[in-house]
């Protein structure tokens, strides 16, 4: 007898209510990720959950899904805002349209949001939000979100390098590390002067297991300034891990974990700030 073969495990689903695009017209269903496909494994020191693969689904990533891609217009953005944001800036979103085509091409060919995400899909979603974000107003903090999209492609990028080690997916993961770095300095300061707020943004991940808050933000400036800052500015350089040492030393130098520092957080900064020191050669402590 013979043994039929095993059923198609799905990973995905489609749902039921289709999307409009309100900048180019088109209509989609949005994929989503079914519960209990992923197994949760190590953070790594850039608050990146990583995780295991389950024997019935393989290598799942979540991050792949977590960006609304209209599959005509390549207009991108995190799902709260796709509509709004579209609304508001549907003239800009559209006169961008072949720019947005172009531009990811470029990156990432072959993309088909039509079928099943893959990879490479889940990457170049990031990078389309980030263009998209380009013309959100103040209300969508797209400063922010540009930044939370760009270490997000870097990370997927670094799982494209480690399956297709040939294809200089590494190098690619580099410029969104930079561009995460840039996009992340400037939230911190438009936060600050109170020219975009980032407060109302439900989760500042980085990831999407866990929201780090403003904590969260500060340590992610800090932590790329120290791995992917440029070098050839020798005294620059050191001004601004400085300025993320004294940053990273009051993130755990008030105490006791709470909501906003839990504990995940409190641990990597310790370490974020010992690895700062060590690149400074200062042997000060700067925790109140």
């Amino acid at each position: 007898m013979t043994k039929k073969p095993d059923k198609e495990r799905k990973i995905t689903f489609y749902a039921k209510e289709p999307i409009r695009c309100p900048v180019c017209d088109a209509s989609f269903h949005r994929e989503e990720l079914f519960s209990g496909r992923v197994s949760a494994d190590d953070l790594t020191d850039e608050l990146h959950r990583t995780y295991k693969p389950l024997q019935a689904y393989g290598e799942v990533y979540p991050l792949c899904y977590e960006v609304d891609v209209c599959p005509a217009c390549f207009y991108a953005a995190y799902r709260p805002d796709f509509l709004p944001m579209a609304i508001k800036s549907g003239g800009f979103l559209r006169d961008r349209i072949q720019y947005r085509v172009e531009e990811v091409q470029r990156i990432f060919a072959g993309l088909d949001y039509q079928e099943s995400r893959r990879l490479i899909e889940g990457a170049a979603s990031y990078y389309l939000a980030i263009l998209s974000y380009e013309h959100g107003t103040k209300e969508f903090s797209p400063t922010i979100k540009s930044a939370i999209s760009a270490v997000r492609a870097a990370w997927l990028c670094n799982d494209l390098h480690r399956k297709n080690s040939n294809e200089n997916w590494d190098y690619v993961a580099g410029l969104f590390y930079r561009k995460a770095r840039y996009y992340y300095r400037v939230a911190i300061e438009v936060e600050q002067n109170g020219k975009e707020p980032y407060s109302s943004v439900r989760n500042l991940g980085p990831d999407t297991d866990k929201n780090y808050s403003h904590e969260g933000v500060l340590y992610m400036a800090a932590i790329l300034e120290l791995k992917y800052g440029p070098q050839n500015d020798h005294e620059g350089r050191r001004s601004r891990l400085a300025a993320a040492k004294i940053a990273v030393a009051r993130m755990f130098g008030f105490g006791k974990k709470t909501k906003a520092k839990p504990g995940p957080l409190l641990e990597n900064a310790r370490d974020l700030y010992n690895r700062l020191k060590a690149e400074l050669q200062d042997n000060d402590d700067d925790e109140e």
